[in-house]
């Protein structure tokens, strides 16, 4: 009997209109991350600020939401995982009615970085979900969860974009709402899950670890995985300011139509997890990593048309989105005893790549313009290629060093 068998409503029934929730559910937490994309230029003139400080926004946000990943998904290996879901959501709604209300752009910067702390339900999420489904169901039921995170990335940024009208502060606002009318739907519908025994917090974090050393295709993923990410931080961070010098005055709504284009290569993405299946996941990373490398390859030669932009935004969505779930096929295999800390290990890593990516691209344009910008995304994408050639075989597992 597996260590699934054992947890507190992992059999409960799944349903498609649950299943459908926590979908939703992990696309409008994961969009928090997202909205100030499309609303940077906005920002910059509320507070007085240049492009360079306002992408500091974006910068903050990830590096708030990776140091949450390794300090509080951890959490669901060792405690009850439907209130932790809860009260992390309910934190969501604190944190962004603090960056509505925020009275100057120092609080503002902190209000994100708690921001991105707090919203690490998504991730929180997967692994309930795949605790939650049947075996013979679980693949698909991930599928879906992973479809609605996906989906709800790309949407925000449109979202924000088309409702810029509206002002910043009012699109957070609006954001807040969402968040505790989710967690007081998901105190109502979810089931509880409570792990086998309770693990101390700082057995979890120290075991986190060990298990970076002990697993050498989580380090190949975790680096592929940041890459990847970097890569597509490195186009979306610094977007509204090109298009502010194409399109005067429609920076905002012009991320928002390339964000509605971007959905159709998230949609794509989710068959990575079938063709890796079929093809192996070294054989399929590799490829939407080069779709990843040819979508700035067309961003450099057409960005100055919205129709070039929104064709390299698609293939770049679906290159690092389809890579993306191709690592977490491979994490996911390993030990389903520790998700969660798996997870943590993983997306940590994944989102340190998107804070890089952000302050690359925002320092790319700044002090060289789209071109640059373009640069160092391709630079991403073929670092991941290089490791990746180099292929998981040459880690080998080492002790934890003291």
């Amino acid at each position: 009997m597996s260590g699934d068998d054992h947890i507190e409503g992992a059999r409960a029934p799944l349903s498609f209109g649950l299943l459908g929730f926590l979908a939703f559910m992990a696309g409008a937490t994961v969009a928090n991350l997202y909205y100030a994309q499309p609303l940077l230029a906005e920002i910059a003139r509320s507070f007085h600020v240049d492009a360079g400080r306002a992408g500091l926004i974006a910068v903050a946000t990830q590096i708030g939401y990776a140091a949450g990943l390794i300090l509080i998904v951890p959490l669901g290996d060792g405690r009850e995982r439907k209130g932790l879901i809860v009260t992390t959501t309910i934190l969501i709604a604190v944190a962004l009615a603090l960056v509505a209300l925020s009275p100057d752009f120092a609080i503002l910067l902190a209000a994100s970085l708690f921001m991105g702390l707090s919203t690490t339900v998504p991730q929180l999420l997967v692994p309930y979900t795949a605790t939650l489904a049947p075996p013979d169901r679980r693949g698909r039921a991930v599928g879906l969860v992973m479809s609605g995170l996906l989906i709800g990335i790309i949407v925000s940024r449109a979202l924000s974009g088309f409702g810029s009208f509206l002002g910043w502060r009012v699109i957070y606002g609006l954001a807040a709402c969402v968040m505790a009318l989710c967690a007081g739907a998901a105190a109502g519908l979810l089931p509880r899950q409570s792990p086998p025994e309770p693990v101390a917090y700082g057995s979890l974090l120290r075991s986190l670890k060990g298990l970076w050393w002990e697993e050498p295709a989580l380090r190949f993923h975790a680096f592929l995985g940041a890459m990847g990410f970097a890569a597509f931080s490195d186009f979306w961070t610094p977007l509204v300011f090109h298009y502010s010098q194409i399109f005067p005055g429609e920076a905002s709504r012009m991320v928002g139509i390339t964000g509605f284009i971007g959905v159709s290569g998230a949609l794509a993405a989710p068959l990575s997890g079938r063709l890796s299946e079929r093809h192996g996941v070294l054989a399929v990373n590799g490829a939407f990593l080069l779709l990843a490398g040819t979508a700035f390859l067309i961003l450099w030669l057409q960005g100055d048309s919205l129709a070039g932009v929104a064709v390299g935004a698609a293939l770049l969505d679906a290159g690092v989105q389809g890579s993306h779930i191709s690592n977490q096929t491979r994490i996911y295999a390993l030990r389903a005893s520790v998700r969660n800390r798996l997870t943590a290990i993983y997306m940590t890593a994944y989102f340190a790549g998107g804070a890089m990516g952000s302050l690359a691209g925002t320092f790319a344009w700044k002090e060289a313009g789209w071109p640059a910008v373009c640069a160092a995304g391709g630079a991403f994408a073929l670092a991941g290629l290089s490791r990746l050639a180099v292929g998981v075989r040459g880690s080998r597992p080492r002790p934890p060093r003291v």
